[in-house]
């Protein structure tokens, strides 16, 4: 046992030390053409050779990549990705998801328990799409945290003259990430010639917020029809932070119901975990017998259900 949980997390270490050493960084140049449709990376002809063998530490994602190109679930990957703010392609993501869960089953094989290889290839095909959600709502969050205070400024720096394009990069070079780096991003596309629009519907789609779609939309309207920009941003800066302080509130409120929702859910697996790897012949026949199987399975359902419910009745909107 203690042979084969060594060799398991060598083997872990191993393949996170390829994905690391093979991966290649993308430069300033190819991060500009991932924002703007059409653009071209700066002296891409120049590199010559020297390009070619750095683009060669990443065969493998940059072959899944050709592979995945144009289908639906690469380009979802890809927005994820972009909403997470990770510099990985879809096909080096793909190549992660992969060997990590062949290690996994390949670690629970190692330890004796092939009964775990089915849920290791599955958990670790997934553990990185949960990763990359996590980050995605984290950054989310704290995004929506600072869009009140960019407004604002943005605000102020209308009324002193600056036109929006301005105020923008004023919030890209004052206000903290993550909302510096988006609003940067949006001003460098307009720069580069990217129609204001257009720019305004990437930023969207990198931080999928409704009050950042409010903002947009009310950007939008006032390049159309004309009108006092400041004064609308300004009333939706103040529904901003009221709408933040009342969801505080409900966070509190509603601490006690997500916790047992979460305790709830989560216990059931632990304490089987626990079994099986304590006493395996006691757990085992939850797996042998056909009554198990129907108790395995109406018990997930049955967890599904009540964690869905009480997710339900915890989750307020504003």
């Amino acid at each position: 046992m203690p042979s084969g949980a060594i060799i398991a997390v060598v083997l872990l270490l191993g393949i996170v030390l390829v994905v690391v050493l093979t991966r290649r960084k993308p430069s300033g140049e190819e991060l500009i053409a991932e924002r703007v449709e059409g653009a071209r990376p700066v002296e891409k002809q120049k590199k010559g050779k020297g390009e070619e063998r750095e683009r060669a530490t990443a065969k493998i994602g940059a072959a899944v990549d050709r592979a995945v190109a144009g289908r639906g679930f690469a380009e979802n990957i890809a927005t994820q990705l972009a909403r997470a703010d990770l510099k990985l392609t879809p096909g080096e993501f793909l190549t992660i998801s992969a060997m990590l869960a062949v290690a996994l089953a390949a670690a629970a094989y190692l330890m004796h328990r092939p009964v775990f290889m089915p849920v290791g290839l599955i958990g670790g095909f997934f553990i990185p799409r949960i990763y990359v959600g996590s980050l995605q709502a984290k950054r989310l969050k704290l995004f929506n945290s600072q869009l009140a205070d960019a407004l604002n400024l943005m605000v102020n720096s209308l009324r002193a003259g600056y036109s929006t394009i301005q105020a923008m990069e004023v919030i890209s070079k004052e206000m903290p990430q993550p909302i510096a780096g988006e609003f940067g991003r949006a001003v460098l596309e307009q720069q580069l010639g990217l129609p204001f629009d257009q720019a305004m519907a990437n930023l969207l789609r990198r931080m999928p917020s409704a009050d950042l779609d409010l903002v947009i939309t009310a950007m939008s309207v006032q390049r159309e029809v004309g009108g006092n920009l400041a004064e609308v941003l300004d009333s939706i800066a103040f529904t901003i932070r009221e709408r933040i302080r009342i969801k505080g509130d409900i966070q509190v409120l509603t601490a006690q119901g997500r916790a047992s929702g979460m305790i709830v859910t989560v216990l059931p697996f632990a304490v089987g975990g626990f079994v099986y790897l304590y006493n395996p012949d006691f757990m085992g026949l939850m797996f042998k017998d056909p009554c198990g199987w129907i108790m395995i399975g109406t018990g997930l359902v049955l967890i599904v259900i009540g964690y869905l419910v009480i997710n339900k009745i915890v989750n307020i909107e504003v």
